[in-house]
Order: C-alpha cells, then sequence, then structure tokens
C-alpha cells in the first residue's frame, strides 16, 4: 500500500525516537507487606514450523515414560513435566499453510481471513484471560516478547495477511499485543517497573498525551500496512496511559519488587546472533518473574513461518522453513530434528533459571506453569493433529507433574487451557471450544 502522504526523514525519526521510549513509561505503588506468600506465574514459549514428528512423543504413559530424544534436554525436569499427547485446536483445521494455526494457538479459535490490517482472531487468549482476572497485582498485566519485528505483506500462496504469523497474544479478537524484541528495552521496561510512583507519574502521563496526540495525526498520513504497525503502536500507549492512572487510584493493591533488579546487569543493546537474544529474552523472563513485575509472558522464538538460519547448529545447511517442509528427506529430517531439540534446550534453560530463584522453601519453577509448543506438528504437512505441547513446573502444587498424558484423538487444547486457568486461581466454566478439564492434569 502506498502512503498517502510522504513523510519527512525528520519525522519518521521523531517517531522512532518516541517508541523507543514508551515501553520504559512504567510507575509503580507503595511496597507490599514484608512475607508475603508465593505466587503462581504462567509463562507460553512458542515455536515456530512445527517440529520432527516422530521424535517427539516419549515412550510410555502416565509416570512410567522415557523422554524422547527432541525432549531429552528436560531429563533433568521429569518430574516437573507434564507432556500431553494427542491436543488440537480444531478452529485450526480450516484454511492452509500456518497463519490459522499461530494466531488460534492460544485462543483455540478461527481466525478470520484477510489479506488487509482487519485482523480478528474472534476471541482473547489463554494468557489474556488470566492477566484481565488478575489485573493491578503486578504493575504489568502480562510481558510480551519475540526475536523479529512483526512481519507484514500477504502470502498470496495461502490468501492471509502476514501479520497473523507474528502473534499469540490477543487482548480482544482485533487486540493482538505488541511484542518486545530487544532483550535491553524489556531490561529498562522492567527496570522502570520497578521505581516508586511519585512526580514521574505526572511527567509520564504529559508525555504519554503529547506521544497519542501526535502518534493519532501520525497515522493519517499513512497507508494501510504502516497503519497495523501505528495501531499497535498507539495500543502500547493506551495501556502505559491505563496503567500509569492505576497507579493513582485509591485502594490500589501495593506492591513492591521481589528482587532489586539494579542487581542484574544490563543486557548490551540489540545481539545480532539470534541464539544470544533467545538466551537473553529467558532471562528477561526468569528476571520479569523474579521481581514479581508480571506474572504472565509469552515468547516467540519466531514469527510462523520464520526461514532463521541454524547453521550456529553444527550439520545444518538451510533456514527452518525450508527445512520444515522435508517430504521425507533424510538429511532434512535429521535437521528438522536438531532444530526441534535446540528449541527444547533453550526452553529447560529457562527451567533452570527459574528453578534456582528461591521463594521461602520452594523456587519459582514450582510455583508457575511455564508451556512449550507449537500450532502444527509435522511442517511438512502442516498438521494441527495431536500439536506438541508440554508444561512445566507445578503451579504450587495444583499440576500432578512427572506424567505423560495420552488421550483420545483431537481432544481440545482448549481443555487444558481450561486446566491451566483453575490451577493459576482465575477459573472459567469454558474457554473457547472446551469440552471439560484434562483428566490427570490437576492434583
Amino acid at each position: 500500500m502506498r502512503k498517502t502522504h510522504a513523510l519527512s526523514r525528520r519525522t519518521l525519526l521523531r517517531g522512532a525516537g518516541a517508541a523507543l521510549g514508551l515501553p520504559w513509561l512504567e510507575a509503580m505503588a507503595a511496597p507490599t507487606p514484608k512475607g508475603e506468600k508465593a505466587t503462581k506465574r504462567m509463562a507460553f514459549l512458542y515455536m515456530p514450523n512445527g517440529t520432527h514428528p516422530d521424535f517427539w512423543t516419549p515412550q510410555g504413559v502416565g509416570r512410567d515414560f522415557q523422554l524422547s530424544k527432541t525432549l531429552e534436554p528436560l531429563a533433568k525436569f521429569r518430574d516437573d513435566l507434564t507432556i500431553v499427547t494427542n491436543t488440537w485446536n480444531a478452529g485450526s483445521k480450516t484454511g492452509d499453510g500456518h497463519y490459522v494455526k499461530v494466531s488460534g494457538f492460544l485462543t483455540s479459535t478461527t481466525i478470520t481471513k484477510t489479506l488487509g490490517v482487519e485482523v480478528n482472531c474472534n476471541g482473547v487468549s489463554v494468557d489474556q484471560v488470566a492477566a484481565q482476572r488478575t489485573a493491578g497485582a503486578t504493575p504489568l498485566a502480562s510481558l510480551e516478547l519475540g526475536t523479529s519485528p512483526v512481519t507484514t505483506g500477504v502470502d498470496r500462496n495461502v490468501g492471509y495477511t502476514r501479520v497473523y504469523g507474528s502473534h499469540i497474544a490477543w487482548a480482544g479478537p482485533a487486540r493482538p499485543l505488541a511484542r518486545e524484541i530487544n532483550p535491553l528495552y524489556v531490561y529498562e521496561r522492567l527496570f522502570r517497573a520497578t521505581r516508586p510512583a511519585g512526580e514521574n507519574v505526572r511527567r509520564d502521563t504529559d508525555l504519554l498525551d503529547t506521544v497519542l496526540d501526535d502518534a493519532s495525526q501520525l497515522r493519517g498520513r499513512l497507508g494501510k500496512s504502516d497503519q497495523l504497525r501505528m495501531d499497535e503502536y498507539l495500543e502500547i500507549v493506551r495501556s502505559l496511559e491505563e496503567r500509569l492512572k492505576a497507579t493513582t487510584l485509591p485502594g490500589r493493591a501495593s506492591w513492591q519488587a521481589r528482587y532489586p533488579i539494579d542487581k542484574v546487569p544490563k543486557p548490551e543493546p540489540q545481539p545480532k546472533d539470534f541464539a544470544d537474544c533467545t538466551r537473553l529474552m529467558m532471562d528477561m523472563i526468569a528476571l520479569a518473574f523474579r521481581t514479581d513485575t508480571t506474572r504472565i509472558a509469552t515468547f516467540m522464538f519466531g514469527n510462523e513461518v520464520t526461514n532463521q538460519n541454524f547453521s550456529f547448529l553444527p550439520g545444518i545447511s538451510s533456514g527452518h522453513h525450508d527445512i520444515s517442509h522435508h517430504q521425507n528427506d533424510p538429511e532434512k529430517l535429521k535437521q528438522y530434528q536438531m532444530i526441534g531439540q535446540w528449541h527444547i534446550e533453550q526452553y529447560a534453560y529457562l527451567l533452570s533459571k527459574l528453578r534456582e530463584i528461591k521463594e521461602g522453601d520452594s523456587n519459582v519453577l514450582d510455583q508457575s506453569m511455564i508451556l512449550f509448543g507449537a500450532g502444527i506438528r509435522n511442517g511438512d504437512q502442516h498438521e494441527p493433529h495431536n500439536l506438541p505441547i508440554v508444561v512445566a513446573g507445578k503451579a504450587g502444587g495444583r499440576l500432578a507433574g512427572g506424567q505423560h498424558l495420552s488421550y483420545a484423538e483431537d481432544t481440545p487444547l482448549a481443555n487444558l487451557y481450561l486446566s491451566m486457568l483453575d490451577a493459576f486461581d482465575t477459573p472459567v466454566e469454558r474457554f473457547a471450544d472446551s469440552t471439560g478439564r484434562l483428566p490427570g492434569v490437576l492434583a
């Protein structure tokens, strides 16, 4: 789409400068009393392009199971794992390719097919259901992270806007949540969120009002594709404005950081190395949970259909998406499995960080539910059946853990989400196409 008016270089730089500062504008209220009980956390890690289908599922069911080759990096967390087999999102069976699977991954809905910016997932993602019900308990209701900018344009092979491939967190049917992709900015945002309220609130609110006015005027001069980016930007601003106002509301729950964030080294500016960036994002999730700045996070290892180069792994010769379309070629299948196992290794790294954080007589991992999964199983066929899903942590004793649970074919993934909402103390009667809690998940 062409812009309706040309923009000067100065205008673009000014807008970019404001956008960089905005995620840091957070302000907090007074501290909580000492001796606060351990709290639960929830995170969802999304792997694009599926996984080698023959090396994911463990052997054996119940507590008598053996981890598969891809899941081997999770061996030391065996008693913390809930591995579920034969779940799917029925809403993703329509449409070709990847986009229906990724944007519906946490909503268990069918997205609206569109070539433009009028995206609609027709639901709310499970992380945001929990975030909406726990709003005000922490400075940040939730934290959305990724490694790549939002992909724009149209995938004409399947007739969907590529924007769908960049979002798993949805605050509403037409409200995909913007992700932060620079670990340094995440750190700065968390740091700012732990500062006490004061004159900063008034100053930041004035700045936000100015930014909103400027951004709204600029939006009218953009083409449709750029308007989507501006809408995400405005969504961040409005969210910040709501949080700032919440700090001054009478009766707001008091809060204090559980760990001084300034004791943690600040990350270097945006790392160029994908592996380094991923590890730093795992560190940021751990830091957010350690300080109790938020209790809900989502992370996308990459946008769906990403062709991220994995040549930093020995034996990998091409991009992720190309390898996922392996056509049963033995060499590509070998590389596909290696990429899947690398993602599990990063997951294990996060779990190790959370286990190391002591909290009373327990640790943060014990109080958490950290889900790892993908919206498709076999990338070569875009299969939405029998999704690769594993949850680590016991949610303060609410999850049984230490199990491989196999269900009837095409059991709704929403049933797992319903169970997780129960364990997070934010129960709902139904979520999307759920038919009931998954037997065996809850302790």
